[in-house]
């Protein structure tokens, strides 16, 4: 595998907004790009319809005569839709070209994103009635994703999968009714976030299954899907299965539900679980308590989706047109639904039944974990792989995404790196209905994004109480743990440095934690921060903190004393037998990170040239 391929992205939504705003870019400049980029590459299979150069240009121009132009929340941010939700004046087609119609009205939704000033690039390219998880069934080109070496890019969502990897957008609107928008997102390096259902209109997208359809996001980051989420989120009374959004997260601690590794099926794929289960042992790291929970009824749940008659409620959309026009539906998607056809309504209610079951028992499952992770996908294919045998690829694309909407789940899926062979690994988050804010908490984690949490409401005309705390380690501006005080509201007061009172201590040996020890004699000044959170984070950061650390009082060297982490008394004492180093030579933990970085690099290099 070619290890330089992958996403090429280009700014963010947070990126574009800041350069407006200080007027080193324009939206005339973002709409001039992305034409040029699209032509350059041709008909590659992620855009069936794509706004003309002059218009953009027209669109551009109009925004930024406005007036209150950079106040709009996504001014001049440019974004593709799927071609299965409705642009007024622009073709829906659902990659079906009989079936084709020019809508006179704007799926609310997407109404709502040009209503905050982005501007409407393109209808994407997808599975043909968004039927199928792999890309691959369209009259159209076959796209394949930015990792190359022929590999799908997944579906039904490909395009908008596509147009965010290769940097044309920032992000996309999408769909996901079993794992349309996770999957496509996963194979092309991308977050694709997939809400509770009703919190986005539906009103406006052609359905494939309307009681399980979802409109969903793709971007690069948490952060953009915040943006664009808190501009699309509305509770539309036209769409019957609308409701309002759940509570933000508010910094608790998070316990992840992990299924046994055993479980777990990645089809033969050696260097997919050699991957999954490296990124599994890094969950702690960003501050997240693990549990184990059973997969099983999640899995059972999934099987009812294109085993039961949820295939047939496709016909309630589509039936007119099967039996008018079959030649015009590509034979793949034809097939499948003609098979709704042998569903009768006593199959119906023998399934909603056992579905119930299934969500009764999921229920109690979620009393001992916040949110679950597993892998997005288990393998990947190519393109000749799915068109020798394209029922099992899909059913295997969809091993992991089928269960969500039939069990009222949210979920993302989130990069996070590759296998030895240079393909991609993504990690789904998964959370019960309402508990969006939290799945997304946990994504930017994984993706070092800080995040703020939602604080407790204040007291009219109170103040917020803050509290100082010394971090040494992990906790550091730009180290991994740094994230979780962010998240808190928590920000940097100052960087500084200990009365020469305390040795640093390295504890552990395979992934070793910093830790401080104030001595009587020999001490050392350390480099440390001082960053201010509000009062009620403190129980939060006490219920994360690893077993050898411990919040005690930290002196300053200007003579102030600051609470912080130190040693526990386990390692004060040697009562537990860990393995520590005194690292005091090297003033801090950040020193003695890149002296031991660069050692390991030199090493590296002599290997290579040996």
């Amino acid at each position: 595998m070619n290890s330089d391929l992958g996403p090429a992205l280009g700014s963010t939504v947070a990126e574009m907004l800041a350069a407006y705003r200080s007027r080193t870019s324009t939206p005339t400049a973002t709409v001039e790009a992305f034409s040029t980029a699209v032509a350059a590459r041709g008909d590659d299979g992620t855009w069936i319809t794509v706004v003309g150069r002059a218009d953009l240009l027209a669109a551009a121009a109009a925004l930024e005569a406005r007036s209150d132009a950079v106040s709009l929340p996504l001014y001049g941010i440019p974004f593709g839709v799927k071609d299965s939700i409705d642009v007024a004046g622009y073709p829906t087609t659902l990659a079906c070209p009989d079936y084709a119609y020019t809508p006179d009205s704007t799926a609310p939704a997407v109404q709502a994103l040009v209503d905050a000033g982005a501007i409407f690039v393109g209808k994407t390219s997808l599975d043909p009635f968004a039927t199928g998880l792999n890309g691959t069934r369209t009259p159209h080109p076959i796209p394949r994703s930015v990792y190359g070496n022929d590999m799908i890019s997944g579906g039904s969502s490909s395009g908008s999968a596509l147009a965010v990897a290769l940097g044309q957008v920032p992000f996309c609107v999408a769909t996901d009714t079993a794992g349309s928008g996770r999957v496509p997102a996963a194979l092309n390096g991308i977050v694709g976030y997939k809400p509770s259902r009703g919190l986005i209109s539906t009103v406006g997208l052609v359905p494939a299954c309307k009681s399980l359809d979802c409109i969903t996001l793709m971007a690069s980051t948490v952060e953009d899907l915040d943006l664009v989420f808190d501009v699309m989120c509305a509770e539309d009374p036209a769409d019957g299965w609308a409701r309002s959004r759940g509570e933000k997260y508010d910094g608790c601690e998070i316990t992840v539900g992990l299924p046994d590794l055993q479980q777990l099926d990645f089809f033969g794929d050696a260097a997919m679980f050699d991957a999954h289960s490296a990124a599994r042992r890094t969950l702690p790291e960003h501050g997240l308590r693990t549990a184990t929970v059973d997969l099983a009824p999640f899995l059972d749940a999934g099987s009812l989706l294109y085993q039961g008659p949820w295939v047939a409620e496709r016909l309630v959309e589509f039936d007119e047109f099967l039996s008018a026009k079959p030649d015009s539906i590509v034979p793949m998607v034809r097939e499948i639904f003609l098979g709704g056809r042998k569903y009768s309504a006593a199959d119906a209610f023998r399934a909603l039944q056992t579905l119930q079951d299934l969500r009764a028992r999921v229920a109690q499952l979620w009393t001992s974990m916040d949110v679950m992770i597993v892998p997005t996908i288990g393998t990947t294919f190519t393109v000749p792989e799915v068109l020798a045998d394209p029922i099992a690829c899909n059913t295997k694309l969809g091993h992991y995404t089928h269960f969500g909407n039939l069990l009222d789940l949210t979920a993302v899926a989130v990069p996070v790196g590759l296998t030895e062979d240079a393909r991609p690994v993504s990690l789904m988050v998964i959370g019960p209905a309402l508990a969006d804010d939290t799945v997304l908490a946990v994504a930017a984690r994984l993706l070092g994004e800080g995040r703020a949490v939602s604080p407790p409401p204040a007291v009219e005309g109170s103040a917020v109480e803050t509290i100082d705390i010394v971090v040494a380690g992990h906790h550091l501006s730009g180290e991994r743990a740094n994230p979780q005080l962010l998240e808190l509201g928590g920000s940097l007061v100052e960087a500084t440095s200990t009365a020469p009172t305390y040795t640093l201590l390295r504890i552990g040996s395979a992934d070793p934690t910093p830790g401080l020890l104030r001595v009587p004699f020999g001490g050392s000044a350390i480099d440390v921060e001082r960053w201010r959170l509000p009062a009620t984070s403190l129980a939060v950061l006490a219920g994360r903190m690893p077993a050898v650390l411990a919040l005690g009082r930290v002196l300053l060297a200007d003579g102030s004393d600051v609470l912080g982490y130190v040693c526990d008394a386990t390692v004060q004492t040697g009562a537990e037998g860990h393995t520590v180093d005194d690292i005091s030579e090297f003033g801090g933990w950040r020193a003695y990170s890149r002296t031991i970085s660069s050692a390991h690099d030199t090493s590296i290099a002599a290997q290579e040239i040996s």
